[in-house]
Order: structure tokens, then sequence, then C-alpha cells
């Protein structure tokens, strides 16, 4: 099972049989808009605050994933989720109306794997046949909670990114058709001593690149053994930090091969995001609406997703704490 120092490897192979993903409306102007299952048009979703907007988007996304597995929400064993908000709110919330016994983390922006990662290990052990994991993020939510509220208006430097809006939710079980989860590596703390909250890029490239490293270890893989590595949300400063990096250290990552979830998911040129997309819900959604349909299509038969977190918060930045960053890497295959 451990295979390495990091790294659990799933012999049973445990299956995606549902996925999902909802956005909202800057996303459903990027280029992987075709790949969402559904996309607002608006940011408030109708709701009364930003955070109510949050959690529809991850109750909407969990239902949809759901209905794509074929089951009822009563046959879910557990539910494994987390995101930006303080005490997690939007997936406890949200976890009201699953109604599954629930397991709530914290990876700031690694959550979606952590949670996948964590999934597959429930089934994978037999202590669940049907698991579901989810994480979501809003743009307004968390500009609230980190910087400042999006009606201040208030100038972002050009390292900063711009947090998604969207949830992504999938269905692990122990048998089935779709992708398999072959492994995850499971990171640890790097904390380089930056504290700027507006380049959690550069904070957060060294935990991807460990990670990374680690995984090749730890399984005897290189790069050439996927089709497709992409990064959480590295964004335009943090990408090329992780890609030197790498190089640095004899690991040579070809353009065709190595991505970041955070340039994927807008036109970094054409929209304005700043650096490129972040928050619990870029790499969910890139992940689980774009990738998981390429690989339905044939086009990418292994990949590996490195889910990137920066873990801190508006007190510890007030407090002129460095921002601790982590890595979560999951492998997944398409059988023949």
């Amino acid at each position: 099972m451990l295979r390495g120092k990091q790294t659990w490897w799933f012999d049973k192979r445990p299956v995606i049989i549902g996925s999902a993903t909802v956005v909202g409306p800057d996303e459903g102007d990027g280029p992987l808009a075709a790949d969402f299952d559904l996309i607002h048009p608006m940011l408030d979703l109708q709701q009364k605050t930003w955070e109510k907007a949050e959690r529809l988007l991850l109750e909407q996304a969990s239902d949809l994933a759901i209905q794509s597995a074929g089951l009822t929400k009563q046959q879910l064993q557990f539910y494994v989720g987390g995101d930006l908000m303080n005490q997690i709110i939007s997936n406890s919330f949200a976890a009201r109306t699953v109604g599954a016994p629930y397991l709530g983390v914290f990876g700031a922006c690694s959550t979606s794997m952590e949670s996948l990662a964590i999934a597959s290990l429930i089934v994978n052990s037999g202590s669940g046949s049907y698991v579901l994991a989810g994480t979501c993020s809003h743009n307004c939510t968390a500009e609230k909670q980190f910087r400042y509220p999006t009606e201040y208006g208030s100038q972002k430097p050009p390292t900063a990114q711009y947090t998604v809006t969207g949830a992504g939710a999938v269905v692990v079980a122990a048998e089935g058709e779709g992708p398999v989860v072959e492994c995850a590596t499971i990171g640890k703390i790097a904390d380089l001593g930056i504290k700027d909250p507006f380049n959690m890029g550069a904070a957060m490239a060294p935990a991807a690149v460990d990670t990374i490293q680690t995984h090749f270890q730890d399984t005897g893989r290189e790069p050439g053994d996927y089709d497709l590595i992409v990064t959480g949300d590295l964004a335009s400063v943090g990408f090329p930090i992780a890609r030197d990096l790498l190089s640095r250290d004899g690991v040579q990552m070809e353009q065709t091969v190595f991505n970041d979830c955070g340039l994927m998911v807008y036109d970094v040129a054409k929209q304005k995001v700043q650096a490129g997309g972040s928050g619990c819900g870029c790499s969910a959604v890139v992940t689980y609406g774009h990738l998981l349909k390429r690989m339905k299509r044939g086009e990418l038969r292994r990949i590996l997703i490195v889910a990137t977190g920066a873990l801190l918060s508006p007190l510890s930045y007030q407090q002129g704490e460095s921002i601790p960053c982590i890595a979560h890497a999951v492998a997944i295959e398409q059988p023949h």
C-alpha cells in the first residue's frame, strides 16, 4: 500500500464512476467552457450572500456527480471535502444536503486532490464502496476573506491570482466504468519565507516541485510515463519557477506534458485575471471537467494532478507569518 516514503499505491484500483463541474461566468468565458457541466451567468447565483452562492455551486456539483454515477445520495458511504472558507463552511453546510457521513479536510487549493486521495484510500481499503469527494471556491468569498471585498475596488499587483468561481465533485467506487485512481503522493510542507498573499504562485512552487520529485522517486516513474502532468494553481508566476527548479534538479518537463490549471482555466492574455486562476475550485473544475472528459474521449491515458495549496489564514498574515505551502499528487489512468 505504501510505496516509497509518501505514496499510497491503490492495488484495488478505485474507479471514478461519476464527476461534475459547476462554474461561474468568468470560467464560462474561458477556453474550457465546453467541458463544464453547468455554467452560471451571474456571480451571485441569485443567492443573498456570496457564501450561499459558493455553497450552491458545491451542492449542484455533488448532485450532478451522483447522478452521473447512476446513484442516489442514500447509496453514498462517505463524503470527503473542504474549501477556503473559515471552518470550511461551504462544505460543512453542503454536507447537510448530501446526507452522507462527512470528513471535512483543509488543504487550501490542494483540497481537490487531498479529498480524492482520501476517498480513494477509503475505497481501496474496503471501508466504503461509494465515496463522494468535492471542493469549491468563489471569487467574491475568497477575496473578501483573504484580501479585500471586490466592491472595494482595490488594485492588485500583476503577481496576484484570480480565484475561480466553481465546484467539482467525483464519486469514487470499488468497481464500475471510468478512470481509475492509481496512486496518491501526499505532500510535505514547504515554506521558503514568502509572506506576500498577492504572490502565492511563487510561494507554492517549491511544494509542487518537492511532491513531483518524491512521486517519481517513490514510483520509479518519470515524466514520459504520463501524457500530462498539471500543477494546481501556480499560474504565470509560480509555474515557470517550478519548471526551472525541476530542470535545475535534472527533471526535464516537455511543454506538451507539463501545464498548470491556473493557466488552463482562463485565457490569461484576454481575460482580466492577473497571473491566472487559483482557489480550491481551480484544479477541481479543470480536472473533473476538462481532463476527465479528455480521458473519456481517448485523448489522454494517464495523468498526474499536483494540486497546490497556500496554507495561510487572514490571522497568520496579519501576524506577519510566512506562508506554509503543500502539494498533493494523484495519478489517474483510463483503462484500455
